[in-house]
């Protein structure tokens, strides 16, 4: 496509001289503005999509892919509905919980905790529990007394394994004196760090029969939690639960409902960071045009000359497209491999920067994960490095074109 001596001239005049050091002062600004806007776009993004990945992975395998609650507050024949929903296309799991807000109190300290009531079996294919216990185990959760807590909900307590932890109902107990708080004790079976710390300073699992005795619920639960092959695909899974219960005095709830606005928000977020960011990429573009006028200008009689020589004005259009081209394919590929590197170990990055500053960049009680996640989308990294390549190689149609236009008797007679 181009010539070997298209490329020789376009390159020998990007190397600066003594006399051009101003021009190729621009060069190295075009050429780290865009390094740096696409390292940018990519670094951020990837972010976005971690944060988004692991939000949604934690949340999910937290609480389900769909849940069936009762509008009555208990749900009775639940093993009968939960039968049922299995055998439908597509749900990988369900199973009966009890659901309910208490407060847990322990050695004197007190807050606010919710209680899930599960069966051992259920929990035990709950791995986002179960495989990251710092602390006990599953055989200790089958007394009825037995329950596993959140890391911070432990360490603001003060629990550790076999402790004692007391649940106060919201509602009490009537009697000739009063409604009294109704109460119960557990013992500390396990500690697990889920990550989140939504879930690691809230949650509190007992066995299913201790919370329906906790919630009076009698022989019902408060509704049954669904996992699903692809939760992405909600709807279509969501549409035969519905169908399966209708009539029935419930109601469906996916995780895109529960958690709309939260999602919602990151979308957002991330789609005006990519317009911002894009932005940066375009302003060094703007930069290549600059640069590559000025060159036009100070290599005004080489044109001329290499024009009486024999070249078109084709080859003069095609050498400095190529030079504005390679300042942007370059600061493409630098920044794109700056990004990368710096995704893949961002969350080591951030400890050395608090390691020398001494101070805490990530507050997990405000971002919710215990670590920076980053996940790179391969796709999104080449539509940045299209986009950086694009502008740039727009960038130098102008400069370009204006060089081949210009007059060589006209350049060499102002000489």
């Amino acid at each position: 496509m181009f010539s070997a001596f298209e490329r020789f001239v376009a390159f020998r005049y990007l190397r600066a001289r003594r006399q051009e050091g101003f021009i190729s002062v621009t060069a190295w600004f075009s050429f780290l503005g865009i390094a740096l806007g696409v390292a940018a776009l990519i670094i951020v993004m990837s972010v976005m999509n971690g944060f988004r990945h692991e939000l949604l992975s934690r949340i999910i395998g937290m609480n389900g892919h769909l849940a069936i609650y009762s509008n009555t507050g208990s749900l009775p024949e639940f093993d009968s509905l939960t039968e049922q929903v299995k055998k439908l296309p597509g749900i990988t799991g369900a199973n009966p919980i009890v659901e309910g807000q208490a407060m847990a109190t322990a050695h004197g300290n007190a807050t606010g905790a919710v209680v899930h009531g599960i069966r051992t079996s259920d929990l035990e294919a709950r791995k986002s529990i179960t495989d990251h216990f710092i602390m006990g185990s599953m055989s200790l959760f089958d007394r009825p007394n037995a329950a596993i807590v959140g890391k911070r909900l432990a360490e603001k307590l003060g629990l550790i394994l076999g402790d004692k932890i007391t649940l106060v109902a919201p509602k009490g107990n009537a009697t000739a004196f009063g409604t009294m708080p109704r109460t119960r004790t557990f013992e500390i079976a396990a500690i697990f760090n889920a990550g989140m710390i939504q879930y690691d300073q809230t949650f509190v699992f007992v066995p299913l029969e201790s919370g329906q005795k906790f919630f009076q619920l009698g022989d019902g639960v408060t509704g049954l939690e669904i996992f699903t092959e692809n939760p992405e695909k909600i709807d279509l899974y969501k549409d035969e639960i519905l169908s399966l219960v209708q009539g029935k005095n419930v109601r469906v709830f996916d995780w895109q409902q529960a958690n709309k606005e939260f999602f919602s928000t990151i979308k957002v977020e991330r789609n005006v960071m990519f317009i911002i960011l894009t932005l940066i990429i375009l302003v060094a573009s703007f930069n290549v045009i600059s640069t590559l006028i000025m060159l036009v200008k100070d290599k005004g009689r080489d044109i001329a000359i290499l024009r009486t020589m024999g070249a078109t004005q084709g080859m003069m259009m095609r050498v400095f497209f190529i030079a504005g081209a390679s300042i942007g394919a370059l600061g493409a590929f630098v920044g794109a491999v700056f990004g990368l590197l710096f995704s893949w170990n961002i969350d080591s990055i951030r400890k050395f920067i608090e390691s020398l500053s001494g101070t805490e960049l990530f507050r997990a009680e405000i971002y919710f994960l215990s670590k920076l996640p980053a996940r790179v989308d391969l796709n999104e990294v080449a539509l940045v490095v299209s986009i950086a390549l694009l502008l740039t190689f727009l960038a130098s149609l102008y400069p370009a074109w204006r060089a081949s236009r210009l007059d060589p008797v006209e350049a060499l007679r102002y000489e």
